[in-house]
């Protein structure tokens, strides 16, 4: 009966629930296969956000927050700046967001580029070690998938939401605040202030602007600002959650379950779940990109033998990527089912060279991407977004079609990229701004980070690029 209470007790105040496991979290209480993980996206996360750094938009939000100054608390990548850690977070989560290639959950978001830079900059505030960072970060990852898992992705999404601007405010808090040492109750005020920040829309679809590379930077600001103020005792609202009127899960969603947030909660880490992306597309999008690929290999397909392309998938990925493409710019093609799958059909890939401000109006693809049809599938929209799944058909001119589903895209922890894979894309994208040197220390400090005594020489180390 003691028992009985004591769950109906959390899952009727999942904020406070949240709280106490983030502000009790031990580094011992994490399965190795998750850390194993963290690592990884921690690596991942870092080669996304140099790489960002090459592009207008990534640029642009670290020229202004070098352009504030402030207190030297954290490094900002390759620009020999430092300062506050709130800012130095906003320039990092958009870089790792600025081409799509960052790492992604079922649940509809993007946990590293808001994590992330939550640890990378208040650790070096705090003078936090490895273990303590890794903590963190799976504090962060685990609160920010809950969030979005209680919220109800789908429903959240199709009332206009990106996720990973809405739920990254609670990652971040979660991961600044354990790296604060804070207590559950001063948490659950980070948690609510974080809550109270929330914003990231998808109107970027509608003229194909890039709002949606600054919102994990602006949930890790905004988290960040959270837990410091709360650490002041400031008070926030502890029941952001689960608040009937004004609350998160019911303003932004009209299907959400409160349960989903704290079912299994310091037992069943979601955390193992999370995808490491092998191509720069939207996720949702990635195993209609196996399916694709594969059937053009194992059928021996040329692309002008092709009549029709037929993707079969969830109503929610209809609306998201089934617009009509045209080639606005380069986040509307790494949105686009239509341009997607036509470039991955005709060069054989999804990767940072296809979707270059060339290559997204070339003809020759554009007249593919529009023989691309989009169609919602019963069998893949009951499963969505528990899986990413999707069906491929193509259509020969000779007659003949050959159709696939894929219901777990490479990069999943079902059908996971290998160590050698996760390293390779990290040098393909640092290798933009470090040296080879560089490159290397980079990732023998994330493959033993729990070892770590220090981020800061991590942080200073490519403070300054060696090839811009």
């Amino acid at each position: 009966m003691e028992k009985s209470v004591t769950m109906v007790k959390r899952e009727s105040q999942p904020t406070m629930a949240l709280a106490q496991f983030i502000s009790g979290l031990q580094y011992e209480d994490i399965p190795i296969p998750c850390l194993k993980l963290a690592k990884a996206v921690f690596l991942d996360s870092i080669g996304c956000g140099l790489y960002g750094y090459t592009l207008p938009w990534g640029r642009m939000v670290t020229d202004w927050v070098v352009e504030q100054g402030g207190r030297p608390e954290a490094t900002l990548w390759l620009t020999g700046f430092k300062g506050p850690a709130a800012n130095a977070a906003l320039a990092m989560g958009t870089m790792i967001h600025s081409f799509d290639f960052d790492d992604y959950h079922h649940s509809k978001l993007h946990p590293g580029a808001a994590v992330v830079p939550a640890i990378l900059a208040m650790g070096e505030r705090q003078g936090s070690q490895g273990q303590e960072l890794l903590t963190a970060l799976v504090a962060g990852y685990e609160t920010m998938i809950r969030v979005s898992l209680g919220t109800g992705p789908g429903p959240s999404r199709m009332k206009g939401w990106h996720l990973t601007g809405t739920c990254g405010t609670f990652g971040a808090a979660a991961a600044a605040a354990k790296l604060l040492g804070l207590d559950a109750a001063h948490t659950a005020s980070a948690l609510g202030l974080a809550g109270t920040q929330s914003a990231g829309l998808w109107a970027f679809i509608a003229d194909g602007s890039q709002s949606k590379r600054l919102h994990p930077g602006r949930a890790a600001q905004s988290g960040i600002m959270a837990a410091m103020l709360a650490q002041k005792g400031y008070p926030g609202p502890t029941k952001i959650l689960e608040a009937e009127d004004g609350g998160f899960c019911s303003a932004t969603s009209d299907d959400y379950d409160l349960e989903q947030i704290t079912n299994g909660l310091g037992e069943t880490f979601e955390t193992a779940g999370v995808t490491i992306k092998p191509y720069s597309a939207c996720g949702s999008l990635h195993s209609a990109i196996d399916a694709a690929r594969a059937l053009m290999t194992k059928h021996n397909i040329a692309p002008h033998d092709i009549q029709k392309v037929i993707l079969r998938t969830s109503h929610v990925i209809v609306t998201q990527c089934g617009f009509p493409y045209q080639p606005l710019s380069i986040l509307q093609a790494q949105m686009s089912a239509q341009y997607t799958l036509a470039v991955a059909i005709q060069e054989g890939n999804a990767l940072p060279d296809q979707y270059s401000p060339d290559k997204i109006g070339d003809p020759q693809i554009l007249d593919l991407a529009h023989r691309v049809e989009i169609t919602v599938d019963p069998e893949i929209d009951r499963v969505y977004p528990g899986l990413f799944a999707n069906k491929v058909e193509i259509l020969l001119r000779n007659g003949r079609s050959h159709l696939m589903r894929v219901d777990y895209p490479m990069g999943s922890t079902e059908n996971p990229m290998t160590e050698t894979e996760i390293e390779a894309k990290f040098r393909s994208l640092a290798g933009k701004v470090i040296d080879d040197h560089k490159a290397s220390r980079v990732v023998q400090i994330a493959n033993a980070l729990e070892d770590l005594k220090g981020i800061t020489p991590l942080m200073e180390m490519i403070a300054l690029g060696n090839k811009i």
